[in-house]
């Protein structure tokens, strides 16, 4: 299997400006992709400012949280950081389809304010950057609502306004000590604490992103810290969730194999008490002796958990690691359901389907597997990428025309990248998979009695971890587009309703538009999101089945 490419190397639309000349597309690359339904144009870029570069840049990969500001409650003031609380929020379904290690998806809005008026801040920041001064300046012409994307590059933590074209973002706030590794937005949280975000020092703070915007200073203010200076756990955070229907739970993973389940509601003071664990290879959890984050501690594997997922109900966890092996568990009953290796080397990344029926990885086998809860197996496995897949999601928004999912015959849109700098879309139809045959002992395949490979006999008892199957008996898939979209490896992508964001390891963020949105289709976007959102809830699968290469 192919290496990784190596993340040095820099992209030649990287220079500094914000006008929309810098937001053309580099040299040799297309500015357009086509499916069935049309072409998926390249619209504009979100980087950071060249010049603000940190010598830790290449020491982390860049992802990207997408985050939806409603509406500002009427009585809602700005505060300061003393009087900001920490009760509990819910996490909508639309939030954890918002892009990271996971497929997060939310529609453009108009005039998110006061974007000119705090453009190009920089702070940086002493101490892991955090102030608790109440004696905050407040952006008066911040209107309290917007989409932004949330993305770390090197030490620092970017945030741009996605309507905007500006390419540069408007706050940027800088981790001296420590690099952020990975974020996560919540949509529904209550008292403001909405965005999480994970060290490469083990700590973690949570802060409301409101908050960040309308301040004008320099520094991350009003932050609830947790593990800090790695009290609990000093490895590295790798990936970060918020639990949904949980009401404020969230969960943080690092790079020696647990992740810790944490209750914004209580004290966050760390419980470091937690049983010395007498055996790396066995699934355990302990949880904590007294009323203080984290509450609970899951042992999963030896090595790295790499990225975690959370099915849309909250009721499965799934991780994967560098061990090469996708675990699926209850997160309620703290039991391990189902999962499996990899054909070859670590998995990197997952992703759930909406209805929590289908779960994607991607790895260092160059493959994107296709995981059926309901079989508890491989069902499918995707083969068209040259190097490891670093990204995968499922697209919520995409539907064919003329589906109709009530005949039974649901079909899947999903796309993945990877360090191959491609990104590939593909349609998942389990009706139209074939599935193959039994081999006799020693012989070739046999079509004639119809008898399906033994790997599809029965469901995988539960609390099996399988085997990495072989690569005979698992159905292949090809892509329904291979497009090159950076000229540098790829680190995750994003679907909304009117576009899919890509991006890459540097730090920058390309928007491709959907057929029939484009320049000049603006928003109602907010109803749009409110439309969508609804639909979303409601939505199992998609239909369609072509095939293009760029």
């Amino acid at each position: 299997m192919n290496a990784g490419i190596s993340n040095n190397s820099m992209s030649s639309s990287s220079a500094p400006g914000n006008n929309n000349s810098n937001n053309a597309q580099s040299p040799g690359l297309k500015t357009y992709f086509k499916t069935p339904e049309g072409r998926y144009k390249f619209q504009y870029e979100k980087t950071h400012p060249a010049g603000l570069l940190h010598y830790a840049h290449g020491k982390t990969v860049t992802q990207v949280t997408l985050a939806h500001l409603k509406d500002k409650p009427a009585h809602a003031q700005p505060q300061s950081s003393s009087s900001f609380g920490v009760s509990s929020g819910v996490r909508s379904a639309a939030a954890r389809f918002l892009g990271g290690n996971g497929s997060k998806t939310l529609s453009f809005v108009g005039g998110n304010g006061g974007g000119k008026s705090i453009s190009g801040l920089s702070g940086r920041v002493g101490s892991f950057g955090v102030s608790s001064s109440s004696n905050s300046v407040v952006n008066s012409n911040f209107d309290g609502k917007g989409t932004y994307l949330v993305f770390n590059v090197g030490d620092a933590i970017f945030i741009s306004d996605l309507n905007s074209r500006d390419k540069d973002p408007i706050k940027s706030i800088h981790f001296s000590n420590s690099n952020p590794v990975c974020h996560a937005f919540d949509p529904d949280a209550k008292e403001g604490h909405d965005l999480l975000i994970g060290l490469n020092s083990g700590d973690v703070y949570l802060v409301s992103l409101r908050q960040q915007l309308q301040d004008v200073g320099k520094k991350l203010i009003g932050a609830q810290h947790y593990n800090k200076d790695g009290v609990v756990n000093n490895s590295r955070c790798t990936s970060i969730a918020w639990v949904p229907n949980s009401d404020g739970t969230f969960v943080v993973a690092y790079a020696d194999g647990n992740f810790y389940v944490y209750d914004k509601s209580k004290d966050g003071s760390a419980d470091p008490s937690f049983p010395i664990i007498k055996d790396q290879t066995q699934f355990s959890v302990s949880h904590a002796r007294y009323s203080k984050n984290p509450i609970a501690r899951w042992h999963i594997c030896q090595g790295s958990i790499n990225s975690i997922a959370i099915s849309n109900d909250g009721a499965y966890i799934a991780t994967v690691g560098r061990d090469g092996y996708l675990r699926v568990f209850d997160y309620k009953n703290e039991q391990l359901i189902c999962g499996g290796k990899s054909y070859y080397g670590a998995l990197l990344c997952c992703a759930w389907s909406m209805d929590g029926k289908y779960i994607l990885t991607g790895g260092e086998d160059d493959l994107v597997q296709v995981w059926s809860m309901e079989e508890r197996k491989v069902v499918a496995w995707g083969e068209g990428h040259n190097s490891w897949v670093s990204g995968v999601a499922f697209d919520s928004y995409w539907s064919a025309p003329n589906s109709d999912a009530t005949d039974g015959n649901v079909v899947y849109r999903f796309g993945s990248v990877g360090q191959d700098t491609q990104l590939l879309l593909w349609d998942l139809e389990m009706d139209e998979i074939v599935v193959p045959m039994r081999r006799p002992p020693g012989g070739s395949p046999t079509f004639s009695t119809g008898s399906q490979s033994s790997h599809w006999d029965n469901a995988c008892p539960v609390g099996t971890l399988q085997p990495a199957p072989s690569m005979r008996d698992i159905p292949k898939i090809s892509p329904l587009v291979t497009h090159r979209v950076h000229t540098e490896p790829l680190s995750g992508l994003t679907f909304t309703h009117e576009s899919v964001l890509t991006v890459c390891r540097e730090g920058h963020i390309k928007i491709w538009m959907r057929p029939g949105f484009g320049e000049n289709q603006s928003s109602n976007s907010d109803s749009l999101l409110s439309t969508s959102l609804k639909e979303k809830t409601s939505l199992s699968g998609k239909t369609l089945s072509s095939s293009y290469k760029q």
